[in-house]
């Protein structure tokens, strides 16, 4: 539930339409002679083979701009989780469009970006990725000095208990306009 401010629906709108979690594999579409089942079966598959770990405090944070939830140090557990899910599922992710792909080579990527989107189809993976909860768009300066508070503020009973990762889910978007939803939740088991 959100709370109850100014604007509050036009300043989580980007964010809502991806729903509130943190992406381990960047979004694909399923590559041709797959299924969907595969996808569940072999997601199902990888978090049976992880065991649930705890995640480190989380903090609102600035995160170019956004607010954003992130890990207050450094987890390896989430990190392997991440790199697993990128390589595991990969074979799943039909290659990007060249608009897809000219995208994300706009914004001056790092050398090491540009080779993670030739190999991988996204700039943000293995060690340029990083956990993150989106909760607003792009704040300007005076933005920040209302939105962080007021974030830090709603959250700070959640982020005062503790938490575990259980689950890993599958997302969907039907159309590029409609919000991301869970399709698919699986326990990790390992």
């Amino acid at each position: 539930m959100q709370p109850d401010l100014p604007d509050i629906a036009g300043i989580t709108s980007e964010a809502r339409q991806y729903g509130f979690h943190a992406t381990l594999k960047p979004p694909f579409r399923l590559a041709h002679g797959l299924t969907w089942s595969d996808l569940r079966h072999a997601a199902q598959s990888l978090a049976g083979s992880i065991a649930p770990f705890g995640l480190p405090a989380l903090a609102v944070a600035d995160l170019h701009g956004f607010l954003a939830l992130r890990e207050q140090a450094p987890c390896p557990a989430v990190q392997h989780l991440a790199d697993r899910c990128v390589a595991g599922l990969d074979r799943f992710r039909a290659p990007p469009t060249e608009a897809e792909t000219a995208r994300r080579l706009r914004g001056n990527p790092t050398a090491v970006q540009r080779e993670m989107i030739a190999r991988w189809g996204y700039p943000y993976v293995f060690e340029e990725w990083f956990f993150h909860m989106t909760l607003t768009c792009r704040l300007s300066p005076a933005g920040h000095a209302i939105w962080r508070p007021a974030s830090e503020a709603h959250f700070a009973a959640a982020l005062r208990a503790p938490r575990r990762v259980t689950d890993i889910c599958l997302f969907v978007q039907p159309t590029a306009d409609e919000p991301f939803t869970i399709a698919a939740r699986f326990p990790l088991r390992g």
